[in-house]
């Protein structure tokens, strides 16, 4: 998968894909990976972590979805969808880019093409 996308399968890539692709789809932040990394013994800092998050990101492996200016999450889903954020648990969730529609989208300015729309719809626990 790694030299499909053009990335050198270092020791260090190889374990962070083998943690980020095993379960499946999923929604995770650099710190997340960072702790799956710890308990599974990969020696890695967090900066690896994010040069990596970011490297698999441009290759086209991870989709990042930015939820706020502070926090974003890196989706092993890199199909056309959206996301549910729940607020105060901090977890994304997809929603099939078929449940969303989007009507009407501006004109990018000159010489700029709209490359992707992303939905992220925020949810909390009804207050009783």
């Amino acid at each position: 998968m790694l030299r499909a996308a053009g990335l050198r399968p270092t020791r260090q890539r190889v374990a962070l894909a083998d943690l980020l692709y095993a379960r499946g789809d999923r929604h995770i932040s650099a710190e997340q990976l960072y702790d799956e990394a710890q308990v599974a013994k990969v020696p890695v800092s967090l900066a690896t972590i994010y040069n990596t998050l970011h490297q698999f990101t441009e290759a086209g492996l991870l989709r990042e979805v930015a939820i706020d200016g502070t926090k974003t999450y890196f989706d092993t889903n890199t199909s056309d969808h959206h996301h549910f954020f729940i607020e105060g648990e901090n977890a994304v969730y997809d929603i099939p880019s078929t449940s969303v529609g989007i009507g009407r989208l501006p004109e990018p300015p000159e010489g700029m093409e709209i490359v992707r729309v992303d939905v992220v719809v925020r949810l909390r626990p009804k207050q009783i």
